[in-house]
């Protein structure tokens, strides 16, 4: 097979006035957060998501970090964490002191399993922290039933899942609070940001205060009080307007971006299956219920020695694939705050199986053709014969 120039995993891409709106706002003469910029983004979010309040941060880490000061996080209290998730789900609230449970994931989705949040629960537990594994929802009525059973807060991290649904309510807008994500390698992104969606009303006051590194400086400027001082704990948590300025230009064209990854994921899902069926390689499900985001495209591999081989076939073609996470039970620090192996068996399997192909806006329709002609290239020893069910659980 011919090579081709490199096709990244990865590609921030310009899709509107960026660099336009950058301009403006550094000649607006406030680049610092919660300028104008700013404010058309939280006009956006809670318009489009129906939510009280929605606040720009710098990284949806600052989001999560945000949200467990919020609600009140402790040492000594536990939060239930999915394994198979990005550190900072879980050390937003380990910087608080908590304790995480690990909980496994389900076979099919990669998300929380929500059939066994409540044997994980305790006295001290806290909160459930949902991730909504490649843009695809969580099974959210069940782990909210869970939560008003136990009087537990329910923060949902959509780091992956902007404009996904479930049974048609917007993924961010369930929980307690709502995280996002608008690093470089997400649907929409500013190379570095996030968001936090207040959904209780009850947090939006300390909320800003937290932000505005403690102080009531935001009720100054709307002219509620004469003058702001520190009332709170809090941090530098609002980007620069700049930031703003990149995401509002990506927000403007949402729906293009949106329908961009989701061509791509239809045409990797369609060219792919029936290579996969026949190597018993797992390939993404998607609930009839939900409305995913068309974050990511991942393929599951029989076992580790495959995958690498895999990774290293595209690589010699210039295709640039990943793995993901590494369950999180099994990290030196998971182990240190109590994790073991063997605990979550599905998240230890996927650390070891699944690769993510190429994604992002600026693949062209060649290039996926291409992606998809080198995984047809590779055959899988002694596997003919498995259907997909050999990946079952």
């Amino acid at each position: 097979m011919k090579k081709t120039p490199t096709i990244s995993f990865n590609q921030p891409c310009l899709v509107g006035k960026e660099l336009i709106y950058i301009a403006d706002a550094i000649h607006k003469q406030h680049a610092s957060g919660d300028g104008f910029y700013t404010k058309l983004c939280h006009d956006f979010f809670e318009k489009e998501f129906s939510i009280p309040r929605a606040l720009l941060t710098t990284s949806c880490t600052h989001a999560l970090e945000m949200a467990a000061i919020l609600c009140g996080i402790q040492p000594g209290d536990e939060v239930i964490v999915p394994s198979f998730t990005f550190t900072s789900t879980v050390n937003a609230f380990v910087l608080r002191g908590a304790t995480p449970k690990f909980c496994d994931i389900r076979w099919d989705t990669k998300n929380i399993d929500e059939r066994l949040i409540s044997q994980l629960i305790t006295p001290k537990t806290k909160a459930i922290i949902p991730v909504h594994y490649a843009g695809v929802a969580c099974e959210m009525d069940k782990i909210m039933e869970i939560a008003r059973e136990n009087e537990l807060f329910v923060i949902e991290d959509n780091a992956q899942g902007i404009f996904g649904t479930y049974r048609g309510r917007d993924l961010g807008s369930l929980g307690d609070l709502g995280t996002l994500s608008f690093h470089e390698t997400k649907n929409i992104n500013c190379g570095e940001g996030g968001a936090l969606f207040i959904n209780n009303s009850r947090f939006i006051e300390r909320a800003e205060i937290i932000r505005e590194k403690g102080t009531n400086r935001s009720q100054f400027f709307r002219g509620e009080i004469d003058k702001y001082g520190w009332v709170d704990m809090g941090s530098s948590f609002l980007p620069s307007d700049i930031l703003a300025a990149y995401l509002w230009a990506q927000l403007e064209n949402w729906t293009s971006i949106m329908s961009r990854r989701r061509k791509i994921w239809d045409t990797y899902y369609a060219e792919l299956k029936d290579w996969a069926e026949k190597y018993g390689v797992g390939v993404p499900q998607v609930p009839s219920d939900v409305q995913q985001s068309y974050h990511m495209f991942y393929l599951v591999l029989p076992d580790l020695q495959t995958r690498t081989q895999l990774i290293e076939h595209l690589n010699q073609r210039n295709i640039k694939a990943v793995f993901h996470y590494q369950a999180l039970n099994t990290s030196p620090m998971g182990i240190k705050l109590g994790g073991q192996k063997g605990q979550c068996p599905i998240s230890e399997q996927m650390s070891d199986r699944l690769v993510r192909l190429p994604f992002h806006n600026g693949l062209s329709d060649v290039e996926v053709e291409y992606v998809i002609c080198a995984l047809r290239e590779f055959s899988i020893s002694n596997r003919d014969s498995k259907p997909s069910s050999y990946l079952a659980a």
